[in-house]
């Protein structure tokens, strides 16, 4: 019975060689130098190959199970917890032997990358061909971060899609994330502001063009004599603390924090449908519990220089202050002003007191509470009710009403009484 032998390349060099050795075309040390091999190592393979001709070549261990292979006991189990558990939610190799590992079966997520595609649960995923050469870290932490907004079905397919605001910093690949409904101004503040509180106030941001960081807006004319460039709610924020905000003009450019959707897209979405969690409230409270921590802890690196660019806020200032909606309205003649669809009284006891017709600044905060401005001190103001105000209109009604005079007697012609006349001509 004719049987087949099973060699490597280097296995089928080696026998070339020894060939050669034998025949007499080279000797034991030309042959070490071109197998680099020592000479003692050579004359080991030599005589092997002399005594059991090309079997000798092949390695013993080729065909017997490894020594250090798992017990086929953890096979079986972690793969009936996988079907069991994970195979319905698409957790990938690497993903899931972190989850089994959390329940007690420890094991390389190549290994079990192996298990699955010999049971038939994975696919291979076909990887694509970069298209652009990566640009170079940042060297300090602070110095530049990612932010951009991304739209998936975070709930599933059955609940509206809803928006995950992230920023990623290009220096280390440290990531903060907050869950909104749409990617609005409110929650850029909100992201922005946990952001400061935790490492401090960054030089730059990088950012898309979407209307939420920029604008295209022509300028006000009180922006063309002050020359300034127009700036949304969220750039004068940033303004006041510093930071500049750079656009990118493709997704690429900002790859960095596009790559950690794709982490989010996989990771996050598959621990809320583990702990079926289907509200806004509930998955940030994940996000701030630890989540955020563990992808930290697993993807963020050292930066190249270890001073951090970020800076303290200066005394005094408060982030409420800076993370608000401001807008600026002409006092009326009563000492009142309108935002919206409410009405503010200025009391008296304001010291200086604006005038009528001065500008008032309106800053509306975040948890909508409302402060108004003159000079950059706070005014004392009361907030017209509805039915304040319909008295106070009651009372101006009555204030400009028109005077009317009583109408007069109708005027008679004047007649001498004739009988006095007389009689006082008598008297004479």
């Amino acid at each position: 019975m004719e049987r087949h032998l099973l060699m490597s390349l280097k296995e089928l060099r080696r026998k070339g060689i020894c060939e050669d050795v034998l025949a007499g075309r080279l000797t034991l040390r030309e042959g070490s130098r071109q197998l680099v091999l020592s000479y003692r190592q050579m004359l080991r393979v030599y005589e092997r190959f002399e005594s059991e001709g090309v079997k000798g070549l092949v390695h013993r261990n080729r065909g017997r199970p490894s020594n250090r292979r798992k017990a086929e006991a953890l096979r079986t189990k972690a793969l009936a917890r996988y079907e069991e558990r994970y195979a319905d939610y698409g957790l990938g190799p690497t993903l899931a032997a972190e989850k089994l590992a959390e329940e007690g079966l420890v094991l390389d997520h190549e290994t079990l990358r192996r298990w699955l595609l010999s049971g038939g649960l994975w696919k291979k995923r076909r990887k694509r061909r970069a298209h652009r050469s990566r640009r170079e870290r940042k060297a300090h932490f602070g110095e530049l971060v990612q932010m951009d907004g991304s739209h998936h079905e975070w709930f599933g397919s059955q609940k509206p899609r809803s928006c995950l605001m992230n920023m990623v910093d290009d220096a280390t690949g440290t990531t903060e994330g907050l869950l909104a409904e749409q990617e609005t101004t409110e929650a850029a503040m909100q992201l922005l502001w946990r952001w400061i509180e935790k490492y401090g106030v960054p030089v730059a941001l990088y950012t898309d063009k979407k209307s939420v960081f920029v604008t295209d807006r022509e300028p006000t004319l009180e922006e063309q004599l002050a020359d300034e460039a127009p700036l949304t709610a969220f750039g004068k924020a940033c303004k006041k603390l510093g930071i500049s905000i750079i656009t990118a003009n493709s997704p690429q450019a900002k790859g960095r924090v596009e790559r950690k959707h794709a982490v989010f897209q996989d990771r996050f979405v598959k621990e809320l449908a583990l702990r079926r969690i289907t509200t806004l409230a509930a998955a940030n409270k994940l996000l701030n519990n630890g989540f955020i921590q563990s992808l930290n802890e697993k993807f963020a690196v050292a930066p190249l220089e270890p001073k951090s660019y970020h800076r303290p806020l200066g005394p005094g200032v408060e982030l409420a202050d800076i993370f608000c909606f401001e807008t600026v309205r002409k006092l009326h003649n009563d000492w009142t002003i309108r935002h919206g669809q409410r009405y503010y009284q200025i009391t008296d006891d304001n010291r200086p007191l604006p005038r009528p017709k001065d500008k008032i600044l309106i800053r509306v905060r975040l948890d909508g509470t409302v402060a108004l401005l003159y000079r950059d001190k706070e005014l004392h103001f009361e907030c017209l009710t509805p039915k304040k105000l319909q008295a106070r209109h009651e009372q101006s009604q009555k204030k400009t009403e028109p005077f009317i005079r009583p109408k007069k007697k109708p005027e008679t012609k004047w007649r001498p009484n004739c009988r006095r006349q007389m009689a006082n001509i008598g008297r004479r």
